[in-house]
């Protein structure tokens, strides 16, 4: 299987760049994995909501141009559904099963995703109510990638 993981911004704290790079090297045994980053908009503190909609549409325009139509797209946010580490295990395993050999899974900015995006995903993620930064939820998901994928091969994992 194919794993996209698309995301807005660059990661620039070294701690989360090590992890990733740890969780992309694990990964490297079960998927073929590729992270593609796209530049993020600098949002001003006082942007209005207007300004913020704009943000994450020319954020969203970027993100478009790497989405595939032979891709199950899978967009985080926190509207989406909450699944546990079998769940989405099972998830993966299904999509594969039903013949989907790609999935790219959508991170936002700091705003989050463009409505666009938001509707031409086939589904919707949400590893919690609250709010992660997205250099962050990059390597939870990573983590939760290699989780599923040792939870499908039957390997031990730490609950």
């Amino acid at each position: 299987m194919r794993i996209t993981v698309l995301c807005v911004g660059k990661v620039k704290e070294k701690y989360f760049s090590d992890g990733i790079r740890e969780y992309e090297k694990r990964l490297s045994r079960y998927c073929r994995l590729e992270i593609i980053e796209v530049a993020d908009e600098k949002t001003p503190d006082s942007a209005s909501a207007a300004e913020e909609l704009q943000i994450k549409a020319r954020e969203g325009e970027r993100l478009r141009k790497y989405i595939r139509e032979d891709s199950y797209v899978i967009a985080l946010a926190i509207e989406g559904k909450q699944l546990d580490s079998v769940e989405l295990s099972e998830k993966i395993e299904k999509l594969g099963v039903r013949g989907a050999s790609h999935i790219t899974f959508v991170i936002g900015g700091s705003l989050g995703l463009d409505e666009t995006i938001l509707k031409q995903a086939d589904d919707k993620l949400s590893f919690s109510r609250m709010t992660f930064p997205h250099q962050m939820m990059r390597m939870i998901l990573l983590e939760q990638l290699y989780r599923s994928y040792r939870i499908m091969k039957g390997e031990p994992y730490h609950k």
